[in-house]
């Protein structure tokens, strides 16, 4: 039986897409007083000074990737880290355990469901990772971020709740700024990002779309461009070559502030990136990576678009001219860029960690009391 101050184990690693949602539901738990820990692999990174109470456990795991001498290795790794688990699950008696998806997660959670500890999936994207469809069989509860998952096994949809994506604070924070007026003749602010990494396409099509922009509505363009370190001068060259006022920085720290500003983004459509847009309120362009693990970046954009909030530019069609033409068509009609806005913003969920805690905690069936009240 799980003592009254037994934390919740939540197991991450890999991405940022996966640590993300993890770090906001740890800052709430802990705001609610009940002790956390993280187990990930050696590769994944902790919550760092941000949330210094939280204990972190390392693991092995690994996917399964390259030919069979690679997918044999991951299976050992796999098989290894489940050892380790469970023995962590013999320690901590955990309340419940919390996977974010991706293969770090999955010793964990198998260990936790071998040794009959609640365990809740969350699922980032619009399809079901390999990770979590592996897992879901022996999940209490998947918290999804989307209305509809693809992917989800008809016997589990019972098991099914849309809670959203989990986002920082700050971003929640521009919610409460109103849609920039889009004024006539006045400045249009364009933001563009590819992801933590950049995206080279961006950096490469972007100066010449705008470059073909008639000349007045060019002049009004003020652009924040983050590209790939080795893109940034070539792209910052192009724009100036184009008359246009640009930020280019491989990274900025002030993306929230930037975000408020914006009158439209154009980005990747990855997990963290839609629930970022959708809580804040913005519209945006949405151009899926092509080469996403089961394509899921789509499945994120589409969600979106269909809800008013975005449109979809598949990068195979992302020409010069093609963008061109959309941004003209969006930038003289500001009436559309409020509408999708709006859109956006009725589809973001800005409550997800609280939302997610309150399911998680629903799991442990009372056995997890907060640590100040079990103090007392």
């Amino acid at each position: 039986m799980n003592r009254p101050d037994a934390p919740i184990l939540l197991a991450a690693g890999g991405t940022g897409g996966h640590m993300f949602p993890a770090e906001a539901l740890a800052r709430e738990l802990i705001a609610r007083g009940h002790a956390v820990a993280l187990v990930t692999d050696r590769r994944g990174g902790a919550f760092g000074d941000a949330l210094p109470g939280v204990q972190v456990h390392r693991i092995r795991a690994a996917a399964p990737s390259g030919g069979l001498v690679g997918k044999m290795r991951a299976v050992a790794e796999l098989a290894l880290g489940t050892l380790q688990a469970q023995r962590l699950m013999a320690s901590l008696r955990p309340a419940a355990v919390v996977g974010f998806g991706g293969y770090p997660s999955v010793p964990a959670v198998i260990a936790a469901q071998r040794a009959a500890v609640a365990t809740v999936l969350h699922e980032q994207n619009a399809v079901l990772g390999r990770a979590n469809r592996l897992l879901a069989g022996g999940a209490r509860v998947l918290a999804t971020s989307f209305p509809q998952v693809a992917m989800v096994k008809p016997g589990d949809a019972g098991k099914v709740s849309r809670i959203g994506n989990p986002v920082r604070p700050a971003v929640i924070a521009v919610r409460a700024q109103p849609y920039p007026d889009l004024v006539d003749g006045g400045p249009v602010r364009l933001l563009v990002t590819g992801g933590s990494q950049g995206a080279s396409v961006f950096a490469s099509v972007i100066p010449e779309a705008l470059g073909l922009l008639p000349p007045e509505l060019r002049g009004r363009v003020r652009l924040a461009l983050q590209a790939r370190a080795e893109d940034v001068e070539a792209a910052r060259a192009a724009l100036e070559r184009a008359g246009v006022q640009a930020e280019v920085s491989s990274f900025f720290t002030d993306m929230p502030e930037r975000l408020s500003a914006c009158h439209l983004a154009i980005t990747r459509a990855g997990a963290s990136t839609v629930a970022e847009l959708t809580v804040a309120g913005r519209p945006a362009i949405l151009v899926p990576y092509p080469h996403a693990m089961d394509d899921h970046q789509t499945a994120n954009a589409q969600a979106v678009a269909d809800a008013g909030g975005a449109w979809v530019m598949p990068q195979p069609s992302l020409t010069a001219s093609s963008l061109a033409s959309r941004l003209e068509a969006l930038l003289t009609m500001p009436a559309m860029l409020t509408k999708a806005a709006a859109a956006a913003r009725n589809w973001g969920a800005p409550d997800a960690a609280s939302r997610l805690a309150d399911l998680v905690l629903e799991t442990t069936g009372g056995t997890c009391a907060p640590v100040r009240e079990a103090a007392e």
